[in-house]
């Protein structure tokens, strides 16, 4: 059963990070098959309880999924949220350095 409060938390954040028209087209194709999977699992789970906790900043988390996407070959996430970095904060010369970084222990992305 889905955590209301938590999934609408999640769907900001996401919002905030992603942007309207790719959360949007995202969303648009949930069925009975995947909606659990996208409203729970991603939505509610992955950006309201992970992405919402205060552990970290947002911009340490977009840094930090930048290093794992490029490590996994996820490059259509990696774009995604390579936009995200820059809305979290993230500047040109800290996604220069990371991208470097990147490059150096994963290969070009």
């Amino acid at each position: 059963m889905i955590d209301k409060d938590l999934f609408e938390k999640g769907m900001q954040i996401r919002r905030e990070v992603m942007g309207d028209a790719r959360v949007d087209a995202s969303m648009s194709d949930l069925d009975d098959f995947n909606r659990d999977f996208m409203e729970q699992f991603i939505t509610e789970l992955g950006w309201g309880a992970v992405w919402g906790r205060e552990g970290l900043s947002r911009k340490q988390r977009s840094l930090l999924n930048l290093g794992m996407l490029a490590a996994l070959g996820r490059m259509s996430e990696f774009e995604g949220h390579f936009r995200g970095a820059i809305t979290n904060g993230l500047t040109r010369e800290e996604l220069r350095e990371a991208l470097l970084q990147i490059t150096l222990y994963c290969g070009a992305p």
